[in-house]
């Protein structure tokens, strides 16, 4: 079975960065802040800033713990001067490394999860100093499968590539002449050395951004994408990947004891009152 992810690119471009603007705008602000990790989806998101925004009103923040790659430092760097935008490098080393050390026992998973979101305490404060709206870099594929900490690299004002999966962020960044070196190298949250995305999940996201589009999007049952032509196995590792992890695609759920409880009756638009 064919499964066409391609879209158009010009008419994406104009929704999201139409999208960014408003929305920040909307809120009262005029500035965006954007952690660039030197991968290829914080660089889609700060593009697409800049293009809505203007160069001067986007921050650029480079976060590296010792162990980042150079690479990612180098990646974001070419990106900046590209797009001539103002940033700010901040190493989180001397934040996490007094809470790794409160426990000789602490793993990968915990050290990454505290990396993520001391991170976001950064991204946060500089959104503060700049005057600006963070805004996120998870795209649909991560925010399906869960592949991100809460309050962590999931955390965010405004999410422009959220409703894009890995394969589509590809296509739009071509679009948006983002370096080659970006585009091509493995995904990776570069937590630790070595660590990439395809590696932990244990599949490709050419893979499972098809069978999500079948599941989610054309709303086929588990059965069905079997009958594409996916390996049944594949196929209810990421359903019940999908379903675990519900629970971060949501506000945290409020005990209802009033007539209107927020999230259940209390329901308004985002510009409600402005």
């Amino acid at each position: 079975m064919h499964i066409e992810l391609s879209i158009n690119t010009a008419v994406a471009r104009q929704i999201l960065t139409g999208f960014i603007k408003s929305e920040i705008t909307r809120a009262g602000f005029s500035r965006a802040v954007v952690g660039l990790s030197g991968g290829i989806d914080s660089a889609l998101s700060c593009a697409l800033a800049v293009e809505a925004l203007g160069r001067e009103n986007v921050l650029a923040v480079r976060m590296p713990y010792r162990t980042s790659s150079p690479d990612s430092l180098a990646h974001a760097e070419m990106l900046i001067e590209q797009l001539e935008i103002p940033s700010k490098t901040i190493e989180i080393t001397e934040m996490v490394e007094p809470l790794f050390a409160k426990d000789a026992k602490i793993t990968k998973l915990r050290k990454g999860n505290i990396m993520a979101r001391e991170r976001m305490i950064v991204l946060y404060d500089q959104s503060e100093v700049f005057k600006g709206l963070v805004v996120g870099t998870s795209n649909k594929t991560e925010i399906l499968l869960g592949y991100s900490t809460q309050f962590g690299d999931s955390a965010s004002a405004l999410n422009p590539i959220g409703d894009l999966y890995k394969t589509q962020v590809r296509q739009l960044s071509h679009a948006l002449n983002i370096p080659a070196p970006i585009i091509e190298k493995p995904p990776s949250a570069d937590l630790w050395d070595g660590q990439t995305d395809e590696g932990e999940l244990g599949y490709t996201y050419e893979s499972v951004d098809k069978l999500l589009f079948l599941l989610v999007d054309q709303r086929f049952s588990a059965n069905e994408c079997v009958e594409a032509g996916f390996d049944e196995k594949f196929v209810a590792s990421v359903v019940r990947r999908v379903q675990r992890f519900q629970y971060k695609r949501m506000q945290p759920p409020i005990a209802k004891l009033s007539n209107r409880t927020i999230g259940y009756d209390f329901l308004y638009l985002r510009d409600w009152g402005t």
